[in-house]
């Protein structure tokens, strides 16, 4: 009984076992076929850009992500292989334990045949039941003698099925051999397509290297594009400032008016009334003097009462950069820091934000993160926000600067610009088109900035993981 509980035991954990690794396998399946996807689309950025230019710089950061990708294949296949040479190992410790198993059904099913041959004769088996003490006794060695008879069929069928499974497991791993022969013939395929991607990778290098100054040139020039963009962002900002200054000085000036005229028509119409007053008290004085009636001794004295409501000291207009909308939209924009969408499909970094590092050892502060992008893909906004500056960078292409609340995103180079200024558009919203850059690929500098523009932030902290 004990080895029948041990044979079943043996079966059920087998089959979780490979349940479990076939679910870990599907699993690498999807990433790998998830990371084919993004390398695909790495080529495709590739090749939307001129054939000339991929060799710059803005080409190798994306051959670089392009390479990441696949060194991430090839470690999903790793990991596959060696669960799968686990699960081989496996599978031929169960085949081991199925051997030994049937060795010693075999045996004891051998010894049972051995006793039922010696004790084979009719007379033996009557003998038995007849030499029982009494009637009872006789009954229960026949159910004896049928019982011993049922296990010997047991055993026998226990044979049977565990050969069956032994057969199963056998197939399994041939199985499990030919999938692993065909994934090792995937690895290599995979690890010589990185093997000619880290080739093309160091011609580019090559390439940049000597062109030498010309790449920090042009580097230097998209820095001081992009400085000048966020000058351009201030001086908006700064001209909103004054606007909304004006506009509150007038407003000021208005409303003192108002109240300036308000008081001198309550005054003129306090005169009136004082001046009616006076004259029908006189009419009733003249009344009672001609009636010949003393007058009463009491004076009589006309009081003017002219309530005015006290007007609040005029402080110094000042600049109010959040109206009761701004805020709420300011506290959804900063609720979403690390969940905001990208501006552009399926992005590639080209540079981070921060301090930039030339091959001349020169370092330049980067306050826009670039990103590579197809020409002539759509620029999404990141956010819902007013567009406060359309700025034309160069000759057709744009900078776009959005307001949210306090914080504000700026998206260059444009082309096509589909929005105009003072208009509010909603997140994911198509702002205009993917221009090319100074090296003539599609590439997208995001800026992100609060206040006057003095304080930038990193817009990648902000956008969702990728």
């Amino acid at each position: 009984m004990r080895r029948l509980i041990f044979f079943f035991a043996l079966f059920f954990c087998t089959l979780y076992s490979l349940t479990a690794q076939q679910q870990t396998r599907e699993q690498l399946e999807k990433q790998r076929q998830q990371l084919k996807s993004e390398i695909a689309e790495a080529q495709n950025l590739l090749n939307s850009n001129k054939t000339e230019t991929n060799k710059s710089l803005g080409g190798l950061i994306i051959l670089s992500r392009k390479s990441e990708l696949q060194e991430k294949v090839v470690k999903t296949i790793d990991k596959d292989i060696n669960i799968l040479d686990n699960n081989i190992y496996g599978i031929q410790l169960d085949v081991n334990k199925y051997d030994r198993l049937l060795d010693t059904l075999k045996l004891e099913y051998a010894k049972s045949m051995v006793y039922a041959y010696k004790n084979r004769g009719n007379y033996e088996l009557i003998n038995f039941i007849f030499s029982a003490n009494n009637f009872n006794d006789a009954i229960k060695r026949i159910a004896y003698l049928k019982s011993y008879r049922a296990f010997r069929e047991m055993q026998g069928q226990n044979i049977i099925r565990t050969q069956n499974l032994r057969k199963h497991k056998l197939d399994d791993l041939g199985a499990s051999k030919e999938i692993k022969k065909v994934t090792l013939i995937s690895q290599k395929d995979e690890m010589d397509k990185l093997a000619a991607q880290k080739d093309e990778q160091g011609k580019i290098v090559q390439d940049l290297k000597r062109q030498g100054k010309s790449i920090e040139t042009r580097i230097a020039d998209n820095q001081r594009q992009v400085a000048k963009i966020n000058a351009a962002v201030k001086a908006a900002i700064a001209k909103a400032i004054r606007e909304e200054k004006e506009r509150i000085r007038l407003a000021a000036l208005a409303e003192a008016k108002k109240r300036a005229d308000d008081a001198r028509e309550n005054e003129r119409k306090a005169k009136v009334k004082r001046a009616e007053e006076d004259k029908a008290a006189k009419a009733r004085r003249d009344a009672v003097l001609a009636a010949g009636k003393t007058p009463d001794p009491i004076k009589e004295t006309v009081v003017a009462v002219v309530k005015e409501k006290k007007t609040k000291e005029v402080k110094e207009p000042e600049l109010v950069t959040l109206s009761s909308e701004s805020k709420i939209l300011n506290g959804r924009f900063e609720s979403n820091k690390g969940n905001l969408p990208w501006p552009v499909d399926n992005p590639a970094i080209i540079n981070h934000f921060g301090t930039i590092t030339l091959q001349s050892g020169t370092k330049m502060a980067n306050n826009a993160l670039i990103i590579a992008a197809s020409i002539g893909e759509n620029v999404k906004a990141c956010f819902e926000g007013e567009v406060i500056l359309i700025y034309e960078v160069e000759d057709g292409k744009y900078a776009i600067a959005l307001k949210h609340g306090s914080f504000i995103t700026t998206y260059s180079l444009l082309k096509n610009v589909a929005v105009r200024k003072g208009q509010i558009v909603n997140t994911g919203q198509i702002l205009g088109k993917v221009a090319p850059n100074l090296e003539g690929n599609g590439s997208l500098d995001l800026l992100l900035s609060k206040g006057n523009g003095d304080i930038n932030y990193d817009p990648e902290k902000w956008l969702r993981k990728k």
